[in-house]
Protein backbone atom coordinates (compact mmCIF):
# COMPACT_ATOMS: atom_id res chain seq x y z
CA UNK A 1 0.00 0.00 0.00
CA UNK A 2 1.32 3.45 -0.91
CA UNK A 3 1.80 6.07 1.79
CA UNK A 4 2.87 9.69 1.75
CA UNK A 5 5.95 10.94 3.57
CA UNK A 6 7.30 14.46 3.93
CA UNK A 7 10.67 15.27 2.39
CA UNK A 8 12.69 18.45 2.91
CA UNK A 9 14.98 20.01 0.31
CA UNK A 10 18.14 20.17 2.42
CA UNK A 11 19.90 22.76 0.28
CA UNK A 12 16.99 25.20 0.41
CA UNK A 13 15.78 24.81 4.02
CA UNK A 14 16.29 27.97 6.10
CA UNK A 15 15.85 26.14 9.45
CA UNK A 16 13.08 28.47 10.64
CA UNK A 17 11.34 25.73 12.66
CA UNK A 18 7.80 26.46 11.46
CA UNK A 19 7.38 22.83 10.43
CA UNK A 20 8.46 21.59 13.87
CA UNK A 21 5.68 23.58 15.54
CA UNK A 22 2.87 22.15 13.40
CA UNK A 23 3.90 18.48 13.18
CA UNK A 24 1.32 16.50 15.18
CA UNK A 25 3.65 13.50 15.57
CA UNK A 26 6.88 15.26 16.53
CA UNK A 27 8.54 13.84 13.44
CA UNK A 28 10.56 16.96 12.62
CA UNK A 29 13.61 18.45 14.28
CA UNK A 30 16.13 21.15 13.34
CA UNK A 31 19.35 19.82 14.87
CA UNK A 32 22.14 22.36 15.27
CA UNK A 33 19.91 24.97 13.58
CA UNK A 34 21.11 23.87 10.15
CA UNK A 35 18.22 22.16 8.38
CA UNK A 36 14.95 20.41 9.19
CA UNK A 37 15.16 16.62 9.42
CA UNK A 38 12.04 14.49 9.10
CA UNK A 39 11.80 11.05 10.69
CA UNK A 40 10.40 8.69 8.06
CA UNK A 41 9.30 6.34 10.83
CA UNK A 42 7.25 8.99 12.67
CA UNK A 43 5.92 10.94 9.68
CA UNK A 44 2.28 10.14 8.87
CA UNK A 45 2.17 12.20 5.67
CA UNK A 46 -0.48 14.67 6.84
CA UNK A 47 1.11 17.55 4.91
CA UNK A 48 0.81 20.17 7.65
CA UNK A 49 4.53 20.88 7.53
CA UNK A 50 4.48 21.39 3.75
CA UNK A 51 1.59 23.85 4.04
CA UNK A 52 3.29 25.79 6.84
CA UNK A 53 6.79 26.00 5.30
CA UNK A 54 7.36 29.65 4.28
CA UNK A 55 10.16 28.63 1.89
CA UNK A 56 8.03 25.87 0.26
CA UNK A 57 10.87 23.35 0.55
CA UNK A 58 8.86 20.48 2.07
CA UNK A 59 7.00 18.18 -0.28
CA UNK A 60 5.11 14.92 0.10
CA UNK A 61 6.28 11.90 -1.81
CA UNK A 62 4.50 8.60 -2.31
CA UNK A 63 6.30 5.58 -0.89
CA UNK A 64 5.51 1.89 -1.11
CA UNK A 65 5.06 0.18 2.24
Amino acid sequence: MAKRKAVVSVRECVACGCCVKVCPKGAIAVPRGICAEISRELCVGCGKCAKECPASVITLEVTEQ
